[in-house]
């Protein structure tokens, strides 16, 4: 076996794990809407042994902020913090993160929500000029 053909079987081998499958491959690719083997495919040529390796718990950060993201809309934070300044920016991103987290260790979305926005009410009940 020669170097090349290694690197090809390792890639393979790291693009096959449980982990990648179920965190990474399948996931994109039903929301591409194309096989597994070609979400592979496309990751096997267009990653180096080294961002293989890397990827997966970047997927996993990336995953997270994309959720914290997603609760800084739709909590309307941007609003709160940004535009009338009821919230701090701290308090925002602690609210944001921890409501993620929550979610990520299987709480439901809707559930975090409301309990994201008892949260910042409570905050800007207690507002001080």
């Amino acid at each position: 076996m020669n170097e090349d053909e290694r690197f090809i079987l390792m890639k393979t081998r790291i693009l096959k794990s449980f982990r990648w499958q179920e965190d990474i491959i399948i996931p994109l690719s039903k929301e591409f809407g194309i096989s597994t083997e070609e979400m592979e495919e496309i990751f096997m040529n267009d990653l180096d042994m080294s961002s293989l390796e890397g990827l997966h718990g970047t997927f996993k950060v990336a995953e997270l902020e994309a959720l914290a993201m997603k609760f800084y809309a739709d909590l309307r934070l941007c609003w709160f913090s940004k535009t009338l300044e009821l919230v701090s920016a701290d308090e925002a991103d602690n609210i944001c993160k921890s409501l993620a987290y929550d979610v990520i260790n299987g709480k439901s979305y809707d559930e975090s929500l409301i309990e994201g926005r008892k949260e910042i009410l409570n905050i800007i009940k207690n507002y001080e000029y």
